[in-house]
């Protein structure tokens, strides 16, 4: 049985990057609408849309790229498109939305009606920094399923050169007797560069999500929550709690290319597939799928209610728990998983109002602060990965970064 009035969890599949392809990003929205069925009325509407935010980004900012991706539930399919630019930033983001006030050098019709045409559309943007923006496409009328803003959200990005991304993070609704299986938030990255073209074949109008009905088998103890300090403290013996809990995956396979690509999809089809409820559970069953790949770093936090935080991790992943004002490290180990893992230690952590778990690979550079995050806290989880990559991704590598907030 699926449960549908848990926390809301969406599909997020990276379609392709564009920079300085103001046409091809436009044709691409088209064939990407036409495959998953928006419509024909509305994938118009995504396709106006492109070209507006395509021809403003080329024209007027620095560093600008275009990111499509393909959302879905169990039951409907849509298209994300973000937006990203390292500068000069918006300097009045209400005004920009006003009817009537217009880029020059776009197609005229101003970020205000790029607004209205999409089902959910966010900004956020520093003078001199840049701006990430986010608009989200469904079919019509508006499936109720989809309404609500998703809890978790993230973005991949390959190292320059490669066209699929070796990164991938995805998530899923558990509780103590049914597990709900939401479609990987996988990177299939189909990179589009100057002279080159989205291998459109590739996509599908279905999901491909997994759903099981079982009961939880009989667990030991739980170790008491750690004091109201914020400090993880390591837990011997974890057990998930009572009611509905979400798990996050973040993975990032081994080196770059086909071969960590391959290693970090058989990491999000294990957690897809897989029974286990804490994060060791879940990593213990990864490294056995992952057996046979050159293998990945890879961590799993489960977020609870009443804001309970359990966290394990092998590799160079970084993950945190981010405030206004503070940011709480959570503990990975050294090792591979699929190939040489030691000992799992699973860390718990009291969540507190407010409190955003942030999950990135060595692709970004963890040199940042809460106060580089401070005015991307309040927007989508999507919109506060975007926003860090830019500040933080290296380009060396590839990258992803995933946001869980609002789950507790």
């Amino acid at each position: 049985m699926i449960i549908l009035d848990g926390p809301l969890l969406l599909d997020c599949e990276d379609v392709a990057w564009f920079r300085d392809q103001p046409e091809a990003a436009r044709g691409a929205a088209a064939a990407l609408g036409r495959r998953i069925g928006l419509g024909e009325h509305r994938t118009a509407q995504l396709v106006l849309a492109v070209a507006e935010l395509a021809t403003n980004v080329t024209k007027h900012t620095t560093d600008g790229s275009i990111l499509l991706r393909v959302l879905r539930n169990e039951t409907v399919a849509g298209v994300e498109v973000l937006v990203i630019d390292g500068g000069p930033g918006v300097a009045d983001v209400t005004a920009a939305l006003r009817d009537g006030v217009l880029t020059i050098g776009t197609l005229g019709i101003g970020l205000g009606a790029v607004q209205r045409l999409a089902d959910s559309f966010d900004i956020h943007s520093v003078q001199g920094l840049g701006t990430v923006q986010l608009a989200r496409f469904w079919p019509r009328p508006l499936p109720a399923s989809v309404g609500s803003e998703a809890v978790v959200g993230g973005i991949t990005r390959a190292i320059g050169g490669e066209d699929v991304c070796g990164d991938a993070w995805t998530a899923r609704v558990d509780t103590d007797e049914e597990t709900v299986r939401v479609p990987a938030a996988k990177a299939d990255l189909r990179q589009s560069g100057p002279g080159a073209s989205p291998d459109w074949s590739a996509m599908t109008a279905t999901g491909t999500g997994h759903h099981a009905t079982r009961h939880a088998p009989p667990e030991p103890q739980r170790t008491p929550r750690p004091g109201a300090g914020g400090r993880s403290e390591l837990v011997r013996s974890a057990a998930a709690g009572p009611g509905r809990g979400v798990l996050v995956m973040s993975c990032d396979g081994l080196g770059h290319g086909p071969m960590a690509a391959r290693a970090s999809q058989a990491a999000v089809q294990a957690f897809r597939t897989g029974a286990g409820r804490t994060p060791e559970q879940v990593i213990e069953e990864i490294h056995r799928a992952l057996r046979g790949t050159r293998g990945a770093a890879v961590a799993v936090a489960r977020l609870e209610p009443g804001g309970r935080l359990l966290f394990c991790g092998i590799g160079n992943i970084a993950a945190c728990v981010v405030t206004a004002d503070s940011r709480a490290n959570l503990l990975s180990h050294p090792g591979i998983v699929g190939s040489q893992m030691r000992q799992l230690r699973t860390y718990e952590q009291q969540v507190g109002a407010g409190g955003t778990l942030v999950m990135h690979s060595d692709g970004l550079s963890e040199r940042w602060r809460p106060g580089d995050l401070v005015t991307l806290l309040p927007h989508p989880p999507a919109v506060i990965a975007a926003g860090l990559l830019r500040h933080a991704g290296t380009r060396r590598d590839d990258a992803s970064v995933v946001i869980a907030k609002g789950a507790w």
